[in-house]
């Protein structure tokens, strides 16, 4: 492996918080072992994804994987445990660069710690919080405790760099997934549904706090829409660790269900799909991915809602509405996140062909803003993050 001038390996700390950042991490540890091989040596905090690239974890994300005032509050003694424990790790070890990954309401305690001790350690965030969309004053408050950010789009960059912070575009990484949405026919023969059946993706999220506000929901809504739809079928992909709270609620669903784990079987089922019902997040742009028509919903605890509503500056809550500034997707949030609502949109969906035609028309102009068909994403940003690191390549 190479060295540097102090004599050890240059060093990246990668710190995710939750599923999706895992996803992010693994995509970005590839790259870098594409662009760098051995010459950069990877440590910090993943998940299975990131675990399959290489990475020992120095703990699990089961802690930090949490979001509302209600699920965070009891856990937040554990959580700041391990805000301790990788700050800690990072000030012990002096990796050239930690890159907090997602996550910001734990990674960037990491970040602050690490600057409030040791201001000498290379800081950056992959993604940045979406700051732009809620809570602005945010970004100024990160200039204190992030040299740089790496983002997805260049609307994105100005807005950071207006606050002083190190800015760079690197694209949207979720468009490197497209070649892996793939096997819809093998899924329904694996799987038993037929090839006429109509199949419905159930997408709850993969937050125990998302299993607990938006699944009743989305279950409802299914149980209208099935009085409708003869022979509807539905299949719920979700992660290990809610993966038990998703079967429970699937031991009692109104229509045949297959809940599937893998990534592998997620990104089959998108395929097979005829229609999508999805909580707000980095699923939406899977789902724009496979030119699924979808229907999007998103719900949290009361409390939650109201400190976070006067505080939101975007029309949208879905990426793909996002970029086209319009309500390509259907949306419902908090309450109007009811069975009612949902299942007419989806049923709309179902059953009248020209608004199907027309969401997909539009999933397809906004995967093209994603960046899809431009050089991968993963890519530019491992080459970001080795020039950040410092990284010099043998002549």
């Amino acid at each position: 492996m190479t060295e540097d001038a102090r004599g050890r390996p240059l060093t990246i700390m990668l710190v995710v918080g939750e599923p999706s950042g895992d996803q992010l991490g693994a995509q970005l540890m590839a790259s870098l072992k594409e662009m760098a091989g051995d010459s950069v040596h990877i440590v910090g905090v993943g998940g299975p994804a990131m675990t399959a690239q290489g990475l020992q974890s120095l703990y699990p994300l089961d802690a930090t994987s949490v979001m509302g005032l209600r699920e965070v509050v009891p856990r937040i003694p554990a959580i700041l445990r391990r805000v301790r424990e990788a700050a800690d790790f990072a000030l012990k070890t002096r990796p050239d660069l930690v890159l907090l990954i997602d996550s910001p309401d734990f990674t960037h305690r990491i970040a602050q710690r690490l600057k409030r001790i040791d201001p000498s350690i290379r800081t950056a965030n992959y993604p940045p919080p979406q700051v732009w969309a809620s809570r602005s004053y945010r970004a100024r408050k990160m200039a204190r405790y992030m040299d740089a950010v790496l983002t997805f789009f260049p609307f994105e960059t100005v807005f950071f760099e207006r606050y002083g912070i190190a800015s760079y575009t690197v694209g949207y990484p979720v468009i490197e997934r497209a070649s892996r949405i793939k096997g819809g026919d093998e899924f329904r023969r694996r799987h038993g549904i037929a090839p006429e059946a109509p199949l419905l993706a159930v997408l709850p999220g993969s937050r125990r706090s998302e299993i607990r506000f938006i699944l009743p929901q989305f279950k409802g809504a299914v149980e209208i829409l099935a009085r409708d739809i003869p022979g509807l079928v539905c299949v719920t992909p979700t992660v290990g660790h809610v993966a038990h709270l998703v079967r429970e609620a699937a031991a009692n669903w109104p229509t045949p269900i297959h809940v599937v784990e893998t990534d592998d079987e997620k990104f089959a089922a998108l395929d097979a799909a005829d229609v999508a019902l999805a909580a707000s997040g980095t699923v939406t742009s899977e789902v724009a991915l496979s030119r699924t028509p979808m229907v999007v919903g998103y719900r949290v605890g009361g409390v939650t809602y109201a400190l976070a509503r006067h505080l939101m500056h975007v029309k949208y809550m879905t990426l793909t509405n996002i970029v086209l500034d319009r309500a390509a997707v259907p949306e419902f949030e908090q309450n109007a996140c009811a069975p009612e609502p949902l299942a007419a949109a989806l049923k709309s969906l179902l059953t009248d062909e020209t608004a199907c035609a027309r969401q997909v028309r539009d999933l397809e102009e906004a995967v093209r803003a994603f960046g899809l068909g431009q050089e991968p994403p993963s890519l530019r940003a491992a080459r970001t993050v080795l020039e950040l690191a410092g990284f010099q390549p043998s002549p």
